[in-house]
């Protein structure tokens, strides 16, 4: 009796291990399942930031196990005309399209017409850097991993704001006279013109313009038949965003960013796009590669693909416990980093009043892309909608990111419109009674900017840049030798300071210049401007 009752013990014991792993099993495939955010959930996730975030319009795309989950626009086009945003509303998606640059070399890599580690004079001879060895040995990696050895965004100033006169005659030749804030290969400066220097190589190398090979051997193929490179490549675009912007005031609808494909490529940021069509361009990248019913075709090879996802120049990053981060890095037009024991591979975009993400967590075969029309709220939203919709999907709990990102928005606000305006109460208050407005009238120039001119109008300093129209408006005497411009460009906050050095005699000789604004974007480089009298 004692041996039967333990064997029956045993066994009911044995019995009920077995129903609490089922049951624990179904816990917690019915907690997996239901990790992954509802539509209903996202729409209020979005609406929500929208508010928050003072933004206009919204799409979202995301794709899992290379199936499309949701594609859907929130709000309007524009704030005049009311039109709705929906998945095939196109955005700039700005500097997103460095993935596509990368893409379209590494298409003519795997055609043998070029390798990642060829010297760009041998394709641009006429291209030059701040130092012979640096001209010399600067690879088309170099083009796509931000670490020249120059500073942030050097030379953006050709094309921000845009309408500039400058072409890529102009950009082929002016790194020589930027100084350099590292050495070279040693530090993560994030750049821009380096893109444009890239998409020359693709010119030249295929005999097609950026923006014509992107079209045909990108987007075409993928199906994406409502993207373009320019808007030169549709004029008529009828489902497009305007662009919004609060960064200088209330809410107001702006002009689009707009560049002259016959001057410049846009092989930095050009490209327009929905969600629609950016689904297939993420499962084409978390496919490796391939694309079609069936996978059975194969845009850039594996190998490639491996290569644009490697980590060419660290970057820092902060350590968390939520994600336990242990790596970051850039690759070709792509950040990756470590989440939660997973690879994360994203990029952002920002043009005036367009900003956008895009993330990949390939080991999920996971893809949410956000695109907004909204500076400067578009920035906090895109960062709180992706980071609780990836969460959901990696089965970390609500961490109520639009809170975090809003509380942090209102501080970055607060802290930037002190700053301004302390600098315009102190231009308000200042006494220049003893500035003689002759003494700063002239010509100035910088080596890669060009030509400006401080100049009498209405009975007030001028300023004016020759090659950037839209670089004009008057100054008013802070302190010292240094006025405040008020640019009558005010897209973004870009108004600067002019600081002038003066000559024995009390004669300006050079200006220098820095943005007033804590939040000035980093294109607009005042900071690497040495304007030298020459009239």
């Amino acid at each position: 009796m004692p041996e039967l009752y333990l064997v029956m013990k045993n066994h009911v014991i044995m019995k009920c291990l077995r129903i609490l792993s089922v049951l624990s099993w179904t816990l917690f495939l019915h907690v997996a399942i239901h990790a992954q955010l509802t539509t209903q959930e996202i729409d209020h996730l979005i609406t929500d930031a929208m508010k928050r975030f003072n933004v206009v319009g919204v799409a979202i795309g995301i794709v899992k196990d290379d199936e499309v989950v949701l594609t859907k626009g929130y709000g309007v086009r524009s704030i005049h005309t009311q039109a709705p945003v929906d998945a095939h509303t196109n955005f700039a998606i700005a500097s997103n399209t460095k993935a596509f640059t990368s893409a379209a070399l590494a298409i003519l890599v795997d055609e043998g017409k070029l390798k990642w580690t060829d010297n760009v004079v041998d394709y641009i001879p006429e291209f030059r850097m701040y130092d012979p060895y640096v001209t010399a040995n600067f690879t088309i990696v170099d083009l796509l991993t931000h670490r020249s050895g120059l500073g942030l965004g050097a030379g953006d100033l050709m094309f921000f704001p845009d309408g500039s006169e400058f072409t890529i005659k102009d950009v082929l030749t002016c790194f020589q006279h930027f100084k350099p804030v590292s050495a070279f290969r040693t530090k993560y400066d994030y750049d821009n013109l380096l893109y444009l220097v890239a998409g020359e190589i693709i010119g030249r190398i295929s005999g097609m313009h950026w923006e014509d090979f992107v079209k045909t051997r990108i987007l075409d193929p993928l199906g994406m038949d409502n993207s373009y490179c320019s808007f030169q490549q549709k004029p008529d675009m009828p489902n497009v965003a305007n662009p919004h912007s609060t960064e200088t005031g209330p809410l107001k609808e702006i002009p689009h960013f707009e560049k002259d494909a016959k001057k410049i490529n846009g092989a930095a940021g050009a490209i327009l796009s929905n969600v629609d069509d950016l689904c297939n361009w993420m499962r084409l990248q978390l496919n490796k590669g391939k694309y079609g019913a069936n996978l059975e075709k194969q845009l850039f090879s594996e190998a490639s693909h491996r290569y644009m996802w490697r980590i060419h120049t660290v970057t820092n990053f902060s350590p968390d416990s939520r994600y336990n981060t242990h790596f970051a890095g850039y690759g070709l037009g792509w950040g990756l980093r470590d989440v939660a024991g997973k690879m994360s591979v994203t990029h952002t975009g920002g043009l005036p009043g367009m900003l956008s993400k895009t993330i990949l967590i390939p080991d999920l075969n996971l893809g949410v892309v956000i695109l907004t029309n909204t500076s400067m709220g578009g920035g906090p939203l895109f960062s709180a909608v992706t980071q609780t919709i990836v969460d959901s999907y990696l089965g970390l709990d609500n961490f109520q990111w639009t809170d975090k990102h809003a509380e942090q928005y209102e501080q970055m606000l607060g802290t930037a419109d002190s700053v301004v305006t302390r600098v315009w109460q102190t231009v308000e208050a200042a006494d220049d009674a003893h500035i003689d407005p002759a003494d700063y009238v002239g010509i100035y120039e910088d080596k890669w900017f060009g030509k400006v001119e401080v100049s009498m109008k209405d009975g007030q300093l001028w300023f004016r840049a020759y090659r950037s129209r839209k670089l004009n408006g008057p100054m008013s005497y802070y302190q010292a030798n240094t006025f405040a411009i008020k640019w009558e460009y005010q897209d973004m906050p870009a108004d600067a300071f002019a600081m002038f050095s003066l000559d024995e005699e009390g004669k300006a000789q050079r200006i220098e210049m820095k943005g007033i604004s804590p939040n000035i974007d980093f294109s607009f480089d005042f900071q690497d401007l040495d304007l030298r009298r020459v009239e």
